[in-house]
């Protein structure tokens, strides 16, 4: 299981650059550490379609060495959440994205942005 801060943003980028090899849309990750016990990372992407959310999440946990603790969502691909204890990874539908506004929610965390051009 990641432990420690450098390792927790270790495993954030690498499932930021995962999801951007399955061409994810607006891939940010929301530092949570200090104001939440839940995790210290929020990775948050998008995509239109549920083939494409699949391939999203399938390549993330095909590749990650550590296996999520819980997996949501793959029966409707409205919103599929990868769970590796430290680093929370949320891949919504477009549409679901802008609804729960998870950004907007936590207003107050640092938020990163990863593009192709980062890697």
């Amino acid at each position: 299981m990641p432990t420690g801060n450098t390792t927790s943003l270790n495993l954030t980028k690498t499932i930021a650059e995962l999801a951007i090899d399955k061409k994810a849309e607006r891939v940010i990750s929301i530092d949570l550490k200090g104001l939440t016990s839940i995790t210290d990372h929020f990775l948050i992407c998008s995509a239109d379609t549920d083939v494409q959310i699949k391939a999203i999440a399938d390549n993330i946990r095909k590749n990650t060495q550590t296996k999520p603790v819980r997996i949501e969502g793959y029966e409707k691909m409205n919103w599929i959440i990868l769970d590796y204890i430290d680093v929370v990874v949320h891949i919504f539908k477009n549409i679901e994205r802008e609804y729960y506004n998870l950004e907007k929610l936590w207003g107050d965390a640092k938020i990163i942005t990863y593009s192709e051009n980062d890697s």
